[in-house]
């Protein structure tokens, strides 16, 4: 059931909003507003130009280009969807579909999608925006996590350089870290402001799982062996080896690299995308390799959050959203929005672009890692963004700074966690 918006509220938003979101004009003409979160300035340019294209080519169906922000997404869309105002296709990530889909915001796509499309994408990618018998959300963008690696520290080190066939294991890398270490300098810089969509995904590469489904249908959290082993792997580095920087714990990911760049930290763990940012700043000549994140029991898998297209369920034209849907996600025009983005496309097609498989900034190695990308742990956990912000987020890393141990931190991500899940499963 829905939580409602006091009265008072609404009857504001709706004399703000003045209609609601999609409608047809007194022409027949109908006009889709598309809510982008794009940011870097190649991805905006490659959706409202793709918006364009469209306009020009469907003449009776217009799209209006909306700029959205990642920033505070989720309570966005939120009080558009209770204010009648929602657009009609929405740009948003995996993760953060669950509650909407559940709560009827959505329109089930299932039989709005044609065939080229759900063909294309990869059942595993589908898999993220499924949420009971409705597929909610089409998944188009990805990027794993991978090292960025100064590539001429590395080489003078005489270290093993990993590759996605022979990957670093967990062991290996901690042993790696502590090696490049010394002298004021350090192997690795974890930024880990936001640390539990890093800790997690990247637990499945050790067969971690933490969220667990029973028969009834409800999830619990079970932090085991396996989901200590990179949590771990983190705090030994920054607490016994010293060979993880203290002081980038608190950090976002851009605000490693200036260290990265002046020879600080030899490594940095960041998403894909970030490239574009390295290539952007980098100094000149500075010599940079992008490197698969370690392997355990589960090899390279890595848990993932697609971005997403979906259509409000209060859409008056969902035929047409889905349309400009699968027009948006033909493959030539994936590439060239997972080009804008720096970013893999879910894209069977798209992804066998020769223009995304070069060596060259490290596109080949991405697109190496593209078959190991799994739903993120906590894909379909109804709760979840309220069990990452009030239990998960604090607990790790008070566990990071070393204030509690592995014990603490066990019991305060499962009991503490249950009793935030459990208010969303009754």
């Amino acid at each position: 059931m829905r939580a409602r918006l006091p009265a008072l509220v609404l009857v504001l938003l709706l004399l703000l909003a003045g209609c609601s979101s999609g409608g047809t004009r007194d022409d027949g003409r109908i006009t889709l507003r598309f809510q982008s979160l794009a940011w870097q300035e190649e991805s905006v340019e490659a959706n409202k130009a793709l918006v364009k294209e469209w306009n020009a080519t469907h003449p009776d169906v217009r799209v209006e280009y909306v700029q959205g922000s990642w920033d505070s997404v989720h309570d966005q869309l939120l009080t558009a969807f209770e204010g009648g105002e929602a657009p009609d296709i929405i740009h948003d990530a995996s993760d953060d579909l669950a509650d909407f889909a559940y709560g009827g915001y959505l329109a089930d796509l299932s039989d709005l999608l044609p065939a080229r499309l759900k063909s294309d994408i990869p059942q595993r990618s589908w898999e993220t925006t499924t949420f009971g018998e409705g597929i909610y959300g089409v998944p188009f963008l990805q990027e794993p996590r991978v090292l960025i690696a100064n590539a001429k520290w590395l080489r003078q080190s005489g270290v093993r350089i990993p590759t996605p066939e022979k990957p670093w294991s967990w062991a290996e890398f901690r042993r790696v870290t502590e090696r490049l270490s010394g002298r004021g300098k350090y192997g690795i810089a974890w930024p880990l402001k936001e640390p539990v969509s890093a800790t997690l995904n990247l637990s499945l590469s050790a067969g971690g799982q933490l969220f667990h489904r029973g028969a009834d249908g409800k999830v619990t959290v079970r932090f085991g062996t396996a989901d200590q082993v990179v949590p771990r792997t983190i705090q030994e580095q920054v607490g016994t080896d010293r060979s993880a920087s203290p002081t980038t714990l608190g950090s976002g990911g851009g605000d490693t690299l200036p260290g990265f760049f002046g020879g600080r930290y030899a490594m940095v763990p960041l998403g894909f995308s970030y490239r574009q940012q390295i290539v952007q700043q980098a100094p000149k000549g500075f010599d940079w390799q992008v490197l698969p994140a370690p392997a355990g029991a589960g090899g390279l898998t890595q848990g993932v959050s697609p971005q997403t297209l979906s259509v409000a369920e209060d859409c008056p034209h969902k035929k047409e959203a889905a349309a400009f849907i699968d027009f948006l996600l033909r493959p030539p025009n994936m590439v060239r929005l997972a080009l804008g983005d720096w970013m893999l496309p879910t894209g069977t097609r798209a992804l066998g672009d020769p223009a995304l498989r070069t060596s060259e900034h490290g596109w080949a190695t991405g697109t190496a890692l593209a078959g190991h990308l799994r739903p993120a742990p906590a894909q379909t956990v109804r709760g979840y963004p309220e069990w990452k912000d009030k239990v998960a987020t604090p607990a790790l890393q008070e566990y990071y700074s070393g204030a509690i141990g592995l014990g603490a931190l066990r019991e305060r991500l499962e009991e503490d966690g249950n009793l935030v899940l459990a208010r969303y499963q009754r």
